[in-house]
């Protein structure tokens, strides 16, 4: 399973790709998966970690009740596999963009075993804000 960790900014080209920082490619040889995340951003997996987020959702719709089941057909509705060109470059597709809130600059951020795409508006609202938290040891 792959580690990733850092925070990187970057900006949609006007074909709306987004390029990977070159420490955060190792393992996307063979493409990746995007995917909505709870918190407003988008997951990056790779192809093992993907697969591990389908089995989790392929359980609930086998036993959850109407609404998890429709959470998880939403989640499956705007995940897109994607593939890489030769300078790490990928394309961003709009529904997923919209659900995020990203019009042009990206935050790139290591979540330890996948990578999140936040607009950076959010994630000052949601991630900065647990830096006082963090420092005070809560």
């Amino acid at each position: 399973m792959s580690k990733f960790v850092g925070r990187y900014q970057h900006s949609l080209d006007d074909k709306g790709r987004l390029i990977l920082p070159a420490k955060f490619r190792f393992g996307f040889e063979r493409g990746g998966n995007l995917s909505p995340q709870i918190d407003g951003c988008i997951g990056l997996w790779d192809q093992g970690g993907f697969q591990r987020q389908v089995s989790q959702r392929e359980s609930v719709v086998n036993e959850g009740d109407k609404a998890a089941r429709n959470k998880a057909r939403y989640w499956a509705s705007l995940s897109r596999e994607i593939e890489f060109d030769k300078q790490g470059r990928f394309v961003l597709p709009i529904d997923i963009r919209e659900y995020a809130g990203i019009s042009s600059e990206v935050i790139i951020v290591g979540a330890l075993d996948h990578i999140e795409l936040w607009d950076p508006t959010v994630f000052a609202e949601v991630v900065d804000g647990a830096s006082e938290a963090f420092k005070a040891g809560q």
